[in-house]
């Protein structure tokens, strides 16, 4: 069921989202549907882990961080001895 909504806004931001949603060939109101339904449900766009890649966490255990300056410049010593 559709209901009608009255909003306030900017009036160079409503001339810039219709030309939006008209250079993608839908409605406004599809637009602003569309973007509040997304708001809504973040569920849904969040990335699922499969049982797979969720086995495999936690295999490889680190001892310390790894310094990635300290690692460079052991190689810069190397390359230039």
């Amino acid at each position: 069921m559709n209901t009608k909504l009255t909003l306030n806004l900017d009036k160079t931001v409503i001339e810039e989202a219709k030309q939006y949603a008209k250079s993608r060939q839908i409605s406004l109101s599809k637009l602003i549907e569309t973007y509040l339904s997304s708001l809504l449900k973040p569920q849904q766009n969040e990335i699922e882990i499969t049982p797979l890649v969720q086995s495999l966490s936690g295999v490889i255990e680190m001892e310390k961080e790894i310094d990635q300056k300290e690692l460079y410049g052991q190689y810069l010593i190397e390359k230039y001895k």
